[in-house]
């Protein structure tokens, strides 16, 4: 990761700060901090990740599919292919 001095924040960045500010609120009359929001979102990607691989091997490729986003990524093969063929 390259560290910079400056957080350039384009109008996607602004819309999704937004949001998740409205999630990180404590209230509607709540304006949390950036840093808050931005601890949250990275607490939030973190946590998710180990999430998702701890459940691997408990729940089914399908089940875990519907809880993967685009910044997770999980990739799973489609079919089960014998190494002896």
């Amino acid at each position: 990761m390259t560290r910079r001095t400056s957080l350039k924040i384009t109008d996607e960045r602004e819309r999704l700060l937004e949001e998740a500010s409205e999630i990180v609120a404590s209230g509607p009359d709540d304006d949390p901090p950036m840093s808050d929001v931005l601890d949250a979102a990275l607490t939030h990607l973190v946590q998710s990740e180990e999430n998702i691989q701890a459940a691997r091997g408990e729940v089914s490729p399908e089940v875990i599919q519907r809880f993967d986003t685009d910044v997770v990524g999980l990739r799973y093969r489609t079919r089960v292919e014998s190494p002896w063929r």
